[in-house]
């Protein structure tokens, strides 16, 4: 029998547990849905039922280790979309999931006394998107609830207590808290008192990988593991993602998901003056990312895929996209831009009336790409804003970037080569292979540089980019 690793990876759009070799080889990917319900106490909320998310997660590993052919779990390990939370009650019961699009805590922004300071100590402007305003929001509306809550953890740090009956926050996790010091690298008495949260609040922290424990044998049985397995702390879906492509210090890395982080690795801790970055805690200990995000472009991607290409591959939608070569069509979909305070609410796509009998659905996408890129682009030059940038090459990684155009894009409009790694696809995944390969003192993952995307030199992308930002602006007049 092989060894290998159980990985589970709670994203925001669906759950996925996979079976991987120490080489970094995945052997099976078994997935679904996540789902949440309205939360009607609020405008702008959803949760998620623990309970209903740990079933899925039983389902999904029973199916993948069925599937995965002869092999012995040595390790398994979580990952997980950020800002995420799961409140647990005082016999260990989890209670309800808050996950990083839950914004209960919009309506209390606007009592932060200090916005600046809390910017100063947790490299990112406070709002609801992350946890601490999830839990104001929690005991200012729902006391029945609050008054149940002994503790909260992020989802990956839940699923390994869980399967460890140990509760452990990890530091990339603790980054999206609002409670949490980066540069200190600890829990922050100061920031509690800003949201008024007792300090009991937070469980004790520990490093992505290392061991927790066993797994405990009632989740061992249910799993269908052994109950020697070790638990591993694993971290943020997009640090793991980041540890995959291998990177060095100064490197820039495009994590291409749900939303699209684009970030630089530093041996620092550095915050922008005019707040347009976040600065997190890497997987490592002592490194950091620090961050602008283009939003939610993956996801439009994936839903624009099922209106016009709902049974094609994406070779299909590739061999289209690259047919259609002009500027027929320019789309603004409402990814975000650092530089802007407000996001872009309304979007749609651009193009001449009448309609003309060469527009096709390969334009359409094709605008969709080239919205992503620009959106991207845009990000990078705030990112290189406040550090610079000197590396000939950016690492991309992530299912989105299994467009070559895609990767074209970027490569024309940034001027640096993209290169990706064989495992770019299950890039999260690969990265939770890392930290169980550090926590059992395994040599590293076998990757190798899949291909490399040089940018080409033609005066009309830029020409392009520009009618971009012409179209973003009209449609944001229109908010």
């Amino acid at each position: 029998m092989d060894y290998g690793y159980l990985i589970i990876d709670v994203g925001t759009g669906n759950v996925r547990v996979a079976i991987a070799e120490t080489s970094g080889a995945i052997r099976q990917v078994a997935g679904e849905d996540m789902r949440y319900e309205w939360d009607n106490h609020y405008p702008e909320s959803i949760y998620f039922d623990p309970d209903h998310l740990w079933a899925q997660i039983v389902r999904l590993a029973k199916t993948a280790l069925a599937n995965a052919g002869p092999v012995t779990i040595r390790a398994v390990t979580a990952t997980s979309q950020r800002e995420g939370i799961v409140a647990i009650g005082k016999t260990g019961q989890s209670l309800i999931g808050m996950p990083n699009i839950d914004h209960r805590g919009r309506e209390w922004e606007d009592s932060i006394a200090d916005k600046n300071r809390v910017y100063q100590l947790t490299g990112r402007f406070p709002t609801s998107l992350f946890s601490a305003l999830k839990l104001v929001g929690v005991r200012e509306r729902r006391p029945d609830l609050w008054n149940e809550i002994s503790a909260f953890l992020s989802i990956s740090d839940w699923v390994q207590f869980r399967l460890s009956g140990i509760a452990r926050y990890e530091h990339s996790q603790a980054s999206e808290t609002l409670l949490y010091d980066v540069a200190a690298k600890q829990w922050s008495s100061e920031l509690s008192a800003v949201f008024g949260l007792n300090a009991s609040l937070l469980p004790p922290l520990q490093s992505a990988g290392s061991i927790l424990g066993p797994v405990l044998a009632s989740s061992a049985d249910q799993l269908g593991i052994s109950p020697e397995t070790a638990v591993v702390v694993g971290g943020a879906d997009t640090q793991l993602a980041v540890r995959s492509t291998q990177p060095s210090f100064d490197d820039v890395v495009i994590v291409s998901g749900t939303t699209t982080p684009v970030i630089k690795l530093v041996d620092q801790y550095l915050t922008d003056d005019q707040q347009r970055t976040w600065t997190n805690r890497h997987i490592d200990e002592t490194g950091f990312i620090l961050e602008t995000n283009a939003g939610v472009t993956g996801l439009n991607y994936q839903r624009l895929k099922a209106i016009f290409y709902p049974n094609e591959s994406y070779e299909v939608i590739e061999k289209e996209v690259a047919e259609s070569t002009d500027s027929r069509c320019v789309a603004a979909l409402g990814s975000l831009l650092a530089d802007e305070k407000k996001p872009l609410i309304r979007g749609g796509f651009l193009f001449n009336t009448p309609v003309s009998h060469q527009l096709t659905r390969g334009d359409f996408v094709r605008a969709t790409l080239w919205d992503i890129a620009c959106s991207i682009f845009e990000n990078y030059k705030s990112l290189c804003a406040v550090t610079t940038h000197s590396k000939p090459y950016i690492w991309a990684c992530g299912g989105g970037m299994q467009s070559r155009v895609l990767r074209q894009f970027i490569a024309n409009l940034t001027r640096k080569t993209v290169r990706i790694r064989n495992t770019y696809r299950q890039s999260s995944v690969v990265g939770g292979v890392f930290v169980c390969n550090d926590a059992l003192g395994v040599e590293g993952a076998d990757l190798t540089t899949l291909d490399e995307v040089v940018p080409e030199q033609a005066e009309s992308f830029m020409e392009l980019y520009e009618e971009w930002k012409t179209t973003r602006t009209a449609f944001k007049s229109m908010q």
